[in-house]
């Protein structure tokens, strides 16, 4: 049987934060099998990363990382070189790996990109939703505004990313729909830190852009994807600097 993992300081023999620190203090999530080990670690470390529990700028120690998943060194280590290569995580000589700290300009490129991508999705979606397909709509914006309300900033992320998910679905083009998904993740990322502050005003964008693809109004959809995910960009712009862990 499985031992529970115990809280842990969160800071290593040299000083550096862990870690253990914000895993030690949410309920561990043991992976499952019977994927095959070394995807379902990255899948896991790259949520935690995604979701800001291990935090840009933060060391990464592998053997507090196995012990959280409840999985041996060796697919933690897999899982960060790949992660490494990704961009997601650093690796340092003689330091370790390190959790990436986005520049602007890497954001700004990919969020440039992701405008251009929704805009044109939301412009085919325009022709092509049905009633149940806005019935849906509807029903994944309440799903935000209920996770709002809460401040589950994670329930907003999931909405928000659900939501433009099904607009891209709605689009009918496969190719895009691939080309969104390779960035997705990547913008949850960036989402994540400012989805408090961008709040109501992201949630009305979304009703805007909802009642334009009911109206089947192309144009207008289309306008409206490229001026909520322009803010979107503002926003994160305008958000408080990030600092390295040390």
């Amino acid at each position: 049987m499985t031992q529970p993992v115990s809280p842990l300081p969160d800071r290593g023999p040299t000083g550096r934060r862990t870690a253990k620190g914000p895993l030690s203090g949410s309920a561990a999530r043991r992976v499952e099998r019977p994927a095959p080990l070394r995807q379902v670690v990255y899948e896991a470390l790259a949520e935690l990363i995604v979701n800001r529990t291990l935090e840009p700028g933060q060391h990464l120690v592998e053997a507090d990382l196995a012990e959280y998943l409840g999985v041996s060194r060796q697919p933690v280590r897999e899982a960060l070189q790949r992660l490494q290569t990704e961009g997601w995580v650093d690796l340092r000589p003689a330091q370790g790996a390190f959790v990436h700290l986005p520049t602007d300009e890497e954001a700004d490129h990919l969020l440039g990109v992701r405008t251009v991508l929704e805009a044109y999705s939301a412009r085919l979606a325009a022709g092509q939703a049905g009633p149940d397909d806005v019935k849906r709509l509807w029903e994944l914006h309440k799903e935000g505004l209920d996770a709002l309300d809460a401040d589950d900033i994670e329930g907003v992320v999931a909405a928000n990313s659900a939501l433009h998910a099904f607009i891209t679905e709605l689009s009918g083009n496969s190719v895009l729909a691939e080309m969104i998904g390779l960035v997705d993740r990547r913008v949850r990322w960036y989402y994540t830190p400012i989805a408090r502050p961008r709040g109501q005003d992201a949630w009305h964008e979304h009703a805007q852009l909802i009642e334009a693809i009911a109206a089947k109004d192309a144009v207008v959809a289309e306008e409206i994807m490229t001026r909520h995910t322009e803010r979107t960009r503002q926003a994160f712009h305008e958000r408080p600097p990030e600092e390295p862990q040390s």
